[in-house]
């Protein structure tokens, strides 16, 4: 079975902010796989179904973004399930321009404190990750600021269809492997142009 964690606050406060783009995304799966988000466990919100003939748990971390390890260490525990091989998380990169995504096997946090607590309590850095590019901050903003902000109209546009492009990387994973996702998502044509708080 996979688990495909979204990254993101709980709240109508934080929907549409450039945090919850990994919410957003398991909202796109869910409606595209008929798959209801419908129970609440292990402080996520949750849903079972199929992609591509695989069994898949979808988990919206209900703890905050700084604290989302705290709720994929209950998932992993309870359904046994190997992180390095079974565990997808999406989340918000500000070091990718908007519209961007990047797939990765692994590999450090790079500065997102979902993933740093994420690695942290599961215990590895091995999980597969689809990141979704949001911007750098300004140089005026504050980087908490900016990431609970939500997108100008030219960068919604263009997360938008980032978001649909993240949920066919994580079919591709789950139906052809990290790899083939890599090489297929990765590329820099896929687009067109160029702190201590626990919602961060």
């Amino acid at each position: 079975m996979f688990v495909i964690a979204g990254l993101g606050n709980p709240g109508n406060r934080y929907r549409g902010t450039k945090h919850n783009a990994g919410f957003e995304t398991i909202d796109i799966l869910s409606d595209r796989f008929s798959i209801p988000m419908d129970f609440e466990k292990h402080r996520a919100i949750c849903g079972k179904g199929l992609i591509g003939g695989e069994k898949v748990l979808l988990v919206k971390p209900l703890t905050f973004m700084n604290l989302s390890g705290e709720a994929l260490r209950e998932v992993v525990s309870y359904y046994k399930i190997d992180p390095d091989l079974e565990l997808i998380v999406i989340s918000d990169d500000v070091d990718l321009d908007p519209g961007r995504i990047r797939v990765r096997p692994g590999g450090s946090a790079g500065g997102h404190n979902g993933l740093k607590n994420i690695i942290s309590e599961v215990g590895t850095d091995r999980f597969m990750r689809v990141r979704i590019g949001v911007g750098k901050k300004p140089r005026t903003w504050d980087l908490a600021d900016w990431v609970l902000s939500p997108f100008d109209a030219e960068a919604r546009e263009l997360v938008d269809d980032a978001l649909i492009r993240a949920a066919n990387a994580v079919v591709c994973i789950i139906q052809e492997g990290c790899d083939r996702a890599m090489n297929e998502y990765n590329k820099a044509s896929a687009v067109s142009g160029g702190e201590d708080n626990s919602a961060i």
